[in-house]
């Protein structure tokens, strides 16, 4: 047994609680869905600017009727202290992952980027200060590395920020570690890699690539790839992500504010990428048609690789990848199909 799967028998046998801001987002409602099959309570937080009141409902439907009865939902923007406050009320647990994603949203509107990804943060960090809750988990970001060019990303190693985004997620950590080191808050920053998975939206200008080209080259629209396809990213499955958020907050030694990669430590271009979706839904779909994919220009404030050193994550929190990126797909495709239209 690992060490994941025994803290979630101590969960089971002691139960807490937990605030999961943006609970109703892609990353969000998976954390409230482990945490409620656990024996835990858990306050959910979320103004649904971005997130789905659908997430939920499918989490309550997995979980059941006994177990739901444990989640309450306080509607609300993180731009308000009051609002964060009044949620983080009892909370011994504190994952914060309401946020306004996107690079190219931050170059769009980065006021509104500020607001949500700086302004939000701090209230939300504040809450958990006044409440004296027991650890406090952010959503950091790999935009962190900016133009830093050496791979594989080590947390200690950062560049310039290339957009906005990358600058409000900075500055998190820059708050995080102010508050673990003036106030003793326990504060763990998570520096996501290309996160995907079942419930993660593939409508709109600012979605992310999995889930859109599941969702056109399942439907028989034309893919576009951004670039040669030799742009690489270390893609992460949600499951992992769940399991890092509640290692880093049931953590009790080390740095009063840690930061981590959460990824799995590999490499895939984009144009592989694509083949392995079409390979996927092919597998699952039988004689399925695809159109070929369209290359175009590369995208203004993106990085050409990434890839996680995902040592520091193992080593502080015993982070032990358990969906590499073929069983993740799988496992996602398999939920688009599963959606009704």
């Amino acid at each position: 047994m690992g060490i994941y799967e025994q803290r979630l028998q101590e969960l089971a046998a002691n139960p807490r609680t937990w605030l999961v801001t943006g609970a109703g987002g892609f990353i969000g409602s998976h954390l409230v869905e482990t945490l409620l099959q656990h024996g835990q309570h858990v306050v959910g937080l979320d103004n649904f600017s971005t997130g789905h009141r659908r997430n939920l409902d499918d989490v309550q439907r997995i979980v059941g009727a006994d177990d739901w009865k444990r989640f309450r939902l306080v509607e609300g923007d993180i731009t308000d202290l009051d609002t964060c406050r009044r949620a983080a009320g009892g909370a011994h647990h504190i994952l914060h992952q309401a946020a306004l994603g996107s690079v190219p949203r931050s170059i769009d509107d980065p006021i509104a980027t500020n607001r949500a990804n700086i302004d939000g943060l701090l209230n939300v960090v504040v809450a958990a200060r006044d409440e004296k809750a027991l650890s406090f988990v952010y959503a950091a970001s790999s935009s962190t590395y900016g133009d830093e060019p050496n791979l594989p990303k080590r947390e200690e190693r950062i560049g310039r920020p290339l957009s906005p985004y990358a600058v409000t997620k900075y500055v998190n950590e820059l708050y995080a570690d102010v508050f673990g080191r003036l106030f003793g808050l326990r504060a763990t920053g998570l520096r996501y890699f290309n996160v995907f998975g079942p419930r993660q939206d593939p409508n709109g200008p600012y979605a992310a690539v999995i889930p859109r080209w599941i969702d056109a080259v399942a439907s028989g629209d034309e893919v576009f790839i951004n670039g040669d396809g030799t742009t690489s990213r270390d893609f992460c499955f949600v499951a992992n992500v769940v399991q890092a958020n509640i290692l880093a907050a049931l953590r009790e030694d080390g740095d009063a504010h840690l930061v981590c990669n959460v990824a799995i430590g590999e490499q895939t271009s984009l144009t592989r990428l694509h083949d392995m979706i079409v390979a996927e839904i092919q597998s699952q779909v039988p004689d399925f048609k695809v159109r070929n994919a369209t290359y175009r220009d590369f995208r203004a404030g993106d990085v050409a690789h990434s890839l996680a050193d995902i040592s520091r994550a193992r080593t502080a929190l015993g982070y032990e990848p358990t969906d590499r990126i073929e069983a993740g797909l799988r496992k996602t495709v398999a939920w688009f199909r599963a959606m009704p239209n």
